[in-house]
């Protein structure tokens, strides 16, 4: 490809994108769910390497337009549309839902435990916690952060529990990868209790 040809591939490219992004917004919105970069790419006919430079690009100007009321992200390497959070409080008018409803003590230990320890049975959690944790899981599992993800091997064959793609969302994660290391907690336990005495 000579110097003249790169040029006019480049602004083909250049004047595709606008048309690409247009058409990715309107994948994710008809969706509703969250959409692979292979569905994407199939969809639209271009390389997965291209269409995750766009997506990049994308994501990066709904995060920065202040005027903008969703942003797109990824989880597990899947893309939607989500609204921000400064407009929570309209969402929440709009269809009439009272406000989130913090999680209980007992609740946020035992997503704790799930979210480090996962697949993990009701019976660890409570071994763990030290109390029984059947409510806590149990609205858990109501308000989508954590659900069933197989059944242990043993006699009576328990429930393992595992966080779910609300629950990345609900807490800004990609995956799984992105929570601190429980090193880092206990360092800091350390230090406190340090400074304590």
């Amino acid at each position: 490809m000579n110097n003249i040809e790169a040029k006019q591939f480049e602004i083909e490219e250049v004047s595709l994108k606008p048309r690409i992004k247009s058409a990715i917004e309107s994948l994710l919105f008809v969706s509703g769910d969250p959409l692979t970069v292979k569905d994407l790419s199939n969809a639209l006919e271009i390389t997965s390497k291209d269409l995750e430079g766009i997506i990049k690009e994308m994501m990066r100007e709904y995060e920065e337009d202040e005027n903008r009321g969703i942003k797109l992200i990824s989880i597990n390497g899947e893309y939607q549309f989500v609204t921000k959070e400064k407009n929570s409080d309209y969402i929440q008018n709009l269809l009439k839902k009272n406000k989130r409803q913090s999680l209980s003590q007992a609740s946020l230990e035992s997503l704790a435990i799930i979210t480090y320890k996962q697949p993990i049975t009701r019976i660890d959690i409570d071994e763990i916690r030290g109390v029984k944790s059947d409510s806590a899981i149990q609205r858990l599992v109501e308000k989508d952060l954590i659900k069933e993800v197989g059944r242990l091997n043993v006699p009576g064959r328990p429930i393992l529990y595992g966080t779910t793609e609300e629950f990345l969302r609900q807490f800004g994660l990609k995956e799984l990868k992105e929570l601190p290391d429980l090193e880092s907690f206990e360092a800091e336990e350390v230090s406190i209790t340090k400074e304590e005495d």
